[in-house]
């Protein structure tokens, strides 16, 4: 949801940025592994210190080569399969590195269990989601839908988990994380309900041609 109504704005706010990377002979590719690597620095080395504002201000500056590279892509008019693979595999890294750098601290200095359960409860759900679409998908079906799409995940979790390391209670990132996992749970079981009708459908349509 997300995604799709702000695309058209960071496309107009990037696309600068995106033509001097390339004519400085930056690779889309490279913007990708390079804007990983700093989300993953950010949740993995500030998070777990407790050091939430600063970590989400780190990881803020590098989330947006998400959508950069995706520019750059298109620029170059090579948004191939290989490009697609590499920057799904990699939000994949960066979505767990998110979520596992606020449990850990949360398991840890931050002592709050329960946050740190709703944080590994929503870093799984959070790649079954992912991993329902890339499995229809591969088997040809279609499972673009549901209320908890990356964009969605991301920007509620930085916002909510920076915000409160500056004050704000930790009682509001706990309930964020726990709509959150709601949220990727309903989404998980929309994409399975509309898998499901796709093959209903499909085997409805191979009886009909049998039967013709």
């Amino acid at each position: 949801m997300l995604n799709k109504h702000a695309r058209g704005f960071f496309t107009a706010l990037f696309s600068p940025l995106a033509r001097w990377l390339l004519r400085i002979g930056v690779s889309p590719d490279a913007v990708t592994i390079v804007g990983t690597a700093g989300v993953v620095v950010g949740a993995l080395v500030f998070y777990p210190l407790g050091q939430l504002w600063w970590g989400t201000l780190f990881i803020t500056a590098f989330i947006f080569s998400d959508v950069i590279d995706g520019i750059m892509a298109r620029m170059q008019e090579r948004g191939g399969r290989w490009g697609n693979f590499l920057d799904s595999t990699l939000d994949r890294v960066a979505d767990g590195a998110l979520f596992a750098g606020v449990a850990i601290w949360y398991f840890t200095g931050g002592a709050d269990t329960a946050i740190a359960i709703a944080a590994v409860v929503c870093l799984v759900l959070g790649m079954v989601v992912s991993y329902a679409r890339a499995k229809a998908e591969a088997l040809g079906y279609h499972a673009n839908v549901g209320i908890a799409e990356r964009a969605e995940r991301l920007v509620s979790v930085l916002v909510i988990t920076g915000l409160t390391g500056v004050g704000l209670p930790t009682v509001i990132l706990f309930a964020t994380l726990c709509l959150l996992g709601l949220a990727s749970f309903v989404t998980v079981v929309q994409r399975i309900a509309a898998v499901h009708r796709q093959s209903l459908d499909e085997a409805r349509d191979t009886a009909t041609e049998q039967a013709a």
